[in-house]
């Protein structure tokens, strides 16, 4: 029994701990890598077309344009305090994890200042600014760190007022675009909600994945029949889910089988052959991780 557990213990052996050395060196490289996409994004797309789209790095580009400060020294003057009242107030743990990004995004932001810029359409500029701040803040977010800001502030109020941490977010990000659209005109502004609205949508996409995988359900009379189909001519493996008729009250069996985008038409061909009255719903699975698929 132990020899057979010993290639199972050695593959646990492998995986990286969740807080063990190669885990932290690799979360460093996410947030540094993530920092130094925002900062590209910002200095080529943002911060030549006045697109102040929330949070620091929205500030910052409003004192250039009305004082013509540096914006990654304001980034620097809000960031730093911050920091420090997350630290004090919302506890070590989240400070040490906000540390890096608020330190090295205005360093890139400073490094990048002056890379050719593409574009001065701003629509344009809103549309790819929000995709590259988006992109680095997930990939931050992958590394379990925080590029720091308004994100510190926001978890403050929300830790004295009780809202929600999305509400208190909105409202800051809010007053900066408010305030984009009287310090810079109210187009600015508009084009600011552009760039914020697919900076979230990027996000979001990061975090939860890339993938194109399908999630189908199955509900047949002839759940037998469509397993050995799904397991022989799809090689996919699938879950049988215990279920109950909400008009009959009967028990019976739903399949639940996860493939990819390309395998969607022959799945459907598989179980129309072998029942073609059988009940289907196919949802998207953002992410999925375990063999056939991605590995963390």
């Amino acid at each position: 029994m132990q020899q057979a557990q010993q290639p199972k213990n050695r593959r646990l052996n492998s995986i990286i701990p969740i807080d063990g050395p190669k885990r932290i060196a690799l979360d460093t490289i996410l947030i540094m890598f993530g920092a130094f996409i925002m900062a590209i994004a910002f200095n080529l797309f943002l911060v030549p077309n006045q697109i102040a789209s929330g949070g620091v790095s929205g500030i910052s580009i409003l004192a250039k344009e009305a004082l013509g400060f540096e914006p990654a020294f304001t980034q620097w003057a809000l960031n730093i305090p911050l920091f420090i009242a997350g630290y004090l107030i919302l506890g070590r743990q989240y400070g040490i994890r906000s540390l890096l990004g608020s330190i090295m995004l205005p360093f890139f932001v400073y490094l990048t200042s002056s890379w050719v810029v593409p574009t001065s359409n701003p629509l344009l500029a809103s549309i790819f600014g929000g995709i590259g701040v988006g992109l680095g803040i997930g990939i931050v977010y992958r590394g379990r760190g925080s590029t720091g800001g308004l994100t510190i502030l926001a978890q403050i109020i929300q830790k004295f007022s009780g809202l929600r941490l999305s509400l208190c977010i909105m409202m800051l990000d809010g007053a900066v675009i408010i305030l984009a659209g009287w310090v810079l005109s109210l187009e600015n502004s508009l084009f600011a909600l552009i760039s914020l609205y697919v900076t979230g949508k990027m996000i979001d996409t990061v975090e939860m994945g890339f993938g194109t995988s399908k999630v189908a359900y199955i509900i047949s009379n002839h759940t037998e029949l469509i397993t050995k189909a799904i397991l022989s001519d799809l090689d996919r493996g699938l879950t049988k889910l215990s279920a109950q008729g909400g008009y009959t009250d009967d028990d019976r069996t739903v399949l639940m089988v996860v493939v990819g985008q390309n395998e969607i038409a022959r799945l459907k061909t598989l179980v129309r052959s072998v029942d073609p009255n059988a009940f289907v719903t196919i949802t998207n699975a953002h992410e999925v991780l375990g063999e056939g698929f991605t590995r963390n």
